[in-house]
């Protein structure tokens, strides 16, 4: 049987590359099929392996991939993978859209469906002028048509979360199954030091409301460390008192120490699964999130952590008060973490892509 992985782009590091990581341990013949591959800017597992990239792989578009994402379709449809069996993509975005020969099984992972053409179009044309704004909307209302279309080329859809499975049923009209992403729960530890702190740690970009931590915890009086950089970082700093204490990017020993020995992290985003939470409450540290997305999947609320229901800095300082009168079990919140771990979700889709492959065989 032979097995190919698709990738959207292999351009950084992030949740969806930990995926193809864990695909290409579970697989480890397996070419990966991408747009764009930058090596440098990637984990030492993506190096020195079978990439095979698309006709769009030059230097100048590698470093701004995403100006082209209108070619991306044509790229993916471009390639030839008539001499595999299984076809398991990664996408949020174009991957899934490969053409297969009459007999193979396309399985794609689907961290969502396209963001910019969905839930999140207006974000993306949100200041830009009214020419450029139109052309957008029209490019945007084409990749509907075609990300409907190449969803039907997809044999079965696994959902990286509940969240997701909702929005490939809406936009797409089809079933899946949810395994959620893989977490290097191991890295992490308990720590019996508890710091009088709490954390938020990510890019600082805006739809992670970074600034509802900020203000709640100034008009609070409690300690948080910040522990990331972005565009945002400038702006939160304003926002800011003595009271909070931005680190900017660290390595993971540093990443870790905080992480252990925070009072909690605050989690005030909507993410579509959140790696960061997992992270947290494997190191035996509750979460205080906004109770919508991903997290949904992966904080048990009152046990693992404190969900609020509204996306304010009202909410949020209810929801770090109502923490206060709790207590919390390390090592129950760690084992419930250990749920999500990659040696979990290996088995999980190795398990899944067999089964397909057996019912496959049978109705043969």
């Amino acid at each position: 049987m032979k097995i190919a992985i698709v990738h959207d782009w292999l351009t950084n590091m992030g949740g969806a590359e930990q995926v193809v990581i864990n695909f290409k341990e579970i697989y480890k013949e397996a070419p990966i099929y991408t747009t764009f591959y930058n090596p440098s800017k990637l984990d030492d597992k993506l190096k020195n392996i079978e990439v095979k990239t698309s006709h769009l792989q030059k230097k100048k578009m590698v470093e701004n991939h995403k100006k082209y994402f209108p070619l991306m379709p044509m790229a993916f449809e471009k390639f030839d993978l008539n001499e595999y069996d299984v076809i398991l993509s990664s996408s949020s975005s174009c991957a899934k859209g490969v053409l297969t020969k009459p007999g193979s099984i396309h399985i794609c992972y689907c961290h969502t469906p396209m963001r910019y053409a969905w839930e999140k179009r207006d974000e993306y044309t949100e200041g830009m002028g009214k020419l450029k704004k139109k052309l957008v909307e029209i490019l945007c209302h084409y990749m509907r048509i075609w990300d409907v279309t190449s969803s039907n080329r997809v044999d079965y859809f696994i959902a990286n979360s509940t969240e997701v499975q909702k929005r490939i049923k809406k936009h797409y009209k089809r079933d899946s199954v949810v395994i959620n992403p893989p977490v290097r729960c191991n890295m992490f530890n308990i720590s019996e030091t508890d710091g009088d702190y709490y954390l938020v740690l990510s890019r600082l970009v805006g739809y992670k409301r970074f600034d509802l931590a900020v203000q709640a915890c100034r008009e609070l009086g409690k300690k948080l460390v910040v522990i990331g950089e972005g565009p945002e970082k400038e702006k939160l700093e304003k926002l800011a008192n003595e009271n909070v204490t931005f680190l900017g990017r660290q390595p993971d020993e540093i990443v870790k120490k905080y992480m252990s020995e925070c009072k909690a992290l605050l989690f005030p985003g909507e993410e579509d699964f959140g790696i960061v939470p997992v992270e947290a409450q494997s190191s035996g540290r509750p979460v205080i999130a906004y109770g919508k997305g991903g997290v949904l999947d992966s904080v048990i609320d009152g046990k693992t952590g404190v969900f609020f229901k509204e996306q304010t800095v009202e909410s949020l300082k209810e929801a770090i008060n109502k923490f206060e009168t709790m207590k919390f079990d390390k090592e129950e919140i760690r084992k419930h973490a250990l749920e999500f771990d990659e040696s979990v979700f290996q088995e999980k889709i190795k398990k899944f892509v067999e089964e397909k492959v057996e019912e496959t065989n049978e109705r043969n």
